[in-house]
């Protein structure tokens, strides 16, 4: 088995919300346990997702879940999510979808190493870096 190294974001109970948007942006098969599944007994976290994997057809896995209970819920800038590709990859689309009610902090232009490239923080508050290379 080989292994996989890819992002697991943690939500403040929009996990679901996010995860589908992420679905409807790369495409993909989405996969959502809630902790009610799994025997929690707590009815304000029972739709909570415990756990969410998108896996999609350019082959990005993205992991997800809410705050589990009793624990804190911090957001930070210390996590980015990056796809790198070609012209080919749709990057471009994706680019334009994540950017949908988020902010724009380097616009997805050409930039001086030559390729194109942005940088976002979508509306779930997850930053992203897009990069398409020069010349694919």
């Amino acid at each position: 088995m080989t292994s996989r190294l890819n992002p697991y974001l943690t939500f403040d109970g929009n996990a679901r919300e996010a995860m589908e948007t992420y679905r409807s942006i790369f495409g993909g098969d989405l996969r959502i346990s809630t902790f009610g599944e799994f025997g929690a007994p707590d009815e304000s976290i029972r739709d909570k997702v415990m756990h969410a994997m998108l896996e999609t057809p350019q082959g990005y896995t993205l992991m997800a879940s809410d705050t589990a209970p009793g624990m804190p819920f911090t957001p930070g800038n210390t996590n980015t999510v990056s796809i790198s590709g070609g012209a080919e990859d749709n990057l471009r689309e994706f680019w334009d979808k994540l950017a949908d009610g988020g902010t724009v902090h380097v616009p997805f232009e050409k930039q001086m190493w030559g390729d194109e490239f942005g940088q976002l923080v979508d509306r779930f508050g997850v930053p992203w870096m897009v990069n398409v290379t020069a010349g694919q």
